[in-house]
């Protein structure tokens, strides 16, 4: 996955944009355009997209702190590139802008669950205890779910820009 100039700073500002983004929505809990941002960049350069979501990662740690909260980012946003490179790379139209929100709002329904191992591990959390946590925070997973649902109606038009950026380029 050898990176030219150009992928290097187009990485750099697609990471950013996320971490911006999030930022700017910040007073809105759980909703924001990471989800759309990262399922875009995964479908536009697969394996690639990696790098924009490790720079939003390292934003959040370098600005809010390397603390243990910051930990499950690690993982957390991989899970959704993860999610992505499993779907076939070709659907039909028709299918893609559904799929690509159900699976957006999964990974929003599934933060909760998704980020308490780390929250168990680190806080010493038993199994009840980890239950407990992710209990607690399924009013802002819905949120999260719903919210990036339908931020996932902004996916195919990401990729769309994406896309026509990427052959002007070529």
């Amino acid at each position: 996955m050898k990176l030219n100039a150009r992928e290097i700073a187009l990485f750099g500002m697609l990471g950013a944009i996320m971490y911006s983004s999030k930022m700017l929505m910040e007073l809105l809990p759980n909703i924001h355009l990471l989800g759309p941002l990262i399922v875009a960049c995964t479908v536009v350069y697969r394996k690639k997209a990696l790098y924009p979501i490790y720079v939003y990662v390292i934003l959040n740690g370098i600005t809010a702190g390397f603390a243990t909260w910051w930990i499950p980012y690690l993982y957390i946003w991989t899970i959704l590139w993860a999610m992505v490179m499993i779907l076939p790379k070709e659907m039909t139209k028709k299918v893609r802008v559904p799929v690509y929100m159900a699976v957006c709002a999964a990974h929003g329904f599934l933060f909760g669950v998704l980020y308490a191992p780390a929250q168990a591990i680190l806080y010493g959390l038993n199994f009840k205890g980890m239950i407990a946590w992710i209990i607690s925070g399924l009013p802002f997973d819905f949120i999260h779910g719903v919210s990036n649902f339908f931020m996932g109606l902004l996916i195919m038009p990401i990729v769309s820009i994406l896309r026509r950026a990427e052959q002007i380029h070529e």
